[in-house]
């Protein structure tokens, strides 16, 4: 029974892991197997929810100026070249807008989006460490739900695109994505530069503006497949458009509590919240601000 049991599950584990796959994609690194990703996510959610803060407990916080500065400029890069990809290769001249098939070729092209998909989780795997940079420097104050939802779920959504579906009708929100995070990225640079660099980064909120219109644009781009059929699986509006509205609603409202509280006469209000909730260690302008207000609380 036992022998009959363990049969079955091996054989639904291959099904599923295996079969339905897509077999250009499924032997790259970390895209086959789905326990070394979980091993990942689930090492990153112990760390800093758990041995991180304790680690840091009776430790001076990290300042990280240079590895920001570097780390944000590669994440920038990173984000141009899918930006650039997803439309060269996809969404400029070849992708129809309303309703856009995976080319599950060898083709050059066909393989081309796919390796966009699969660089664009590699870059979801790598951006867990905005939330590593936050323990280091002890600012756990900026670990909120917002911020470990997004870094927990893109890189699972990633790795289900890339080992299924690495093409067509969903790749337009990796291409959006890429772009906030050219705009993001850019920000965080430049804040990490120092004080002097204060007069450039005057647009943070409108980095959560941009974010939130970019779930708007998901939203009405995912319903399309309501309406339209091309051979894209339908099912996945069931995902994609509640998932939108759920990170819409969490960014309005991050949005509303960091910008539209009133401000009192005797000085700014303390708000538990910041701009970059979702980037790595820089909720002010230039980390001298942040530093001040964490020696008053």
């Amino acid at each position: 029974m036992t022998s009959l049991y363990n049969n079955s599950v091996t054989k639904f584990y291959d099904f599923v892991f295996t079969d339905l796959s897509d077999t250009r994609t499924n032997h790259w690194f970390l895209i086959g197997d789905p326990m070394p990703g979980l091993t990942i996510l689930g090492a990153y959610l112990y760390f800093v929810n758990s041995w991180g803060p304790k680690y840091m407990q009776h430790r001076k916080p990290y300042s990280l100026e240079g590895l920001l500065i570097v780390y944000n400029f590669l994440q920038v890069l990173v984000s141009t070249y899918l930006f650039y990809e997803g439309l060269d290769g996809a969404w400029l001249n070849k992708y129809s807008w309303r309703c856009q098939p995976v080319d599950f070729s060898e083709t050059e092209e066909a393989m081309r989006v796919a390796r966009g998909c699969y660089v664009y989780f590699l870059a979801k795997i790598s951006e867990l460490l905005d939330t590593v940079f936050f323990v280091l420097r002890k600012k756990d104050r900026q670990i909120t739900f917002l911020h470990l939802y997004h870094h927990t779920v893109m890189p699972m959504i990633s790795w289900g695109a890339t080992k299924y579906y690495p093409g067509g009708h969903g790749t337009l929100i990796g291409v959006i994505n890429s772009f906030v995070h050219i705009v993001m990225y850019s920000y965080y640079m430049l804040a990490a530069m120092g004080p002097k660099y204060q007069k450039y980064v005057w647009w943070k909120k409108y980095i959560t503006t941009l974010q939130m219109l970019q779930f708007c644009l998901t939203f009405i781009h995912s319903s399309q497949l309501i309406f339209n059929d091309c051979g894209y699986p339908r099912w996945s509006v069931f995902f994609t458009m509640p998932n939108a509205i759920f990170f819409y609603y969490l960014f309005a409202d991050f949005y509303k509590k960091s910008y539209k509280s009133t401000v009192p006469k005797e000085g700014p209000k303390k708000i538990n919240g910041h701009a970059n909730d979702i980037s790595n260690g820089l909720n002010n302008k230039y980390d001298n601000d942040e530093n001040k207000k964490d020696k008053q609380s």
